[in-house]
């Protein structure tokens, strides 16, 4: 599958405002079987529109690892039991 490129998201908005200008003018002119391809670009648009949303809102999620702090690790102690003498 092809990515879009992030930088051009305002070209894609563009390409769907477009299509839905066709699509209306093509229900107008009565022209069904223009209505149907549109329809389908029109859907490849918005998904490619929601696929670059999710990616942003996926990159600009912190994730936390849990990785412990020095002063965590350095506080443990070893419950091991010596060997009696």
């Amino acid at each position: 599958m092809l990515r879009p490129d992030p930088a051009q998201r305002h070209r894609l908005v563009e390409i769907r405002d477009n299509l839905i200008a066709r699509i209306t003018e093509a229900e107008q002119e009565g022209w069904l079987g223009e209505i149907e391809g549109l329809q389908v670009s029109l859907a490849s648009a918005e998904e490619k529109l929601a696929q670059l949303d999710s990616e942003r809102e996926r990159q600009c999620k912190v994730i936390d690892l849990g990785m412990p702090t020095f002063s965590q690790i350095a506080t443990r102690t070893s419950t091991a039991m010596r060997p009696s003498s």
